[in-house]
């Protein structure tokens, strides 16, 4: 950890909130000069103000103590680009739109990376009524199935929970051609265009 850049974190966030050194202490139960401390990198907040100090700043404790904070520069955002983040431990699924520190169940995620579904393993889907009706012959058991698919184009997102023991069919608004993402229920999210 460094100090000097730490202190520059805190500056940085306490002015984007609004907030005067005076009130970062008082919020804190700690003197304005401490505050001032840390921000002229003259010594570093105590590993049990920590909790609370990234809870008022809005940021995590981990940015805090590197004193980094990055900053995304998206300039469009083309939904066939998302990153899916799943908790290997409670098999929550987080979506982004582009690069994002996810954490769930304590821990911090990596974006998972798709592979493309081999002939075998993708899903048939067809046009009808307006829509793609998509289905596998997977057989959806607990100890293996689909968690969710996902149907992006570049400016839309559809996105379809799916239960073991039910049938692998789903119907998705045709709006136009795009990807299909799908994930197993070991993590691995597999595409195939349509």
């Amino acid at each position: 950890m460094n100090c000097s850049d730490t202190g520059k974190t805190i500056k940085l966030l306490r002015i984007s909130m609004g907030y005067t050194q005076k009130q970062l202490a008082d919020m804190m139960n700690i003197s304005d000069k401490t505050v001032s401390k840390w921000e002229r990198g003259l010594g570093c907040p105590d590993i049990d103000l920590l909790t609370r100090l990234s809870d008022i700043l809005s940021v995590s404790i981990e940015t805090l103590l590197e004193g980094n904070l990055i900053s995304n520069s998206i300039k469009e955002i083309n939904m066939k680009n998302n990153k899916y983040y799943i908790c290997p431990e409670c098999g929550n699924i987080s979506i982004c739109t582009g690069e994002a520190d996810v954490a769930c169940c304590g821990r911090k995620l990596d974006p998972c990376t798709p592979v493309k579904a081999s002939d075998s393993e993708k899903l048939s889907a067809v046009i009808s009524d307006g829509e793609w009706f998509v289905s596998g012959d997977n057989p959806m058991t607990k100890e293996n199935y689909i968690t969710f698919a996902v149907f992006a184009s570049s400016e839309k997102m559809h996105f379809v929970k799916l239960y073991p023991e039910w049938n692998l069919q789903f119907r998705i608004p045709f709006t136009c051609h795009g990807t299909l993402f799908f994930c197993t229920n070991k993590g691995k999210i597999l595409y195939q265009y349509l």
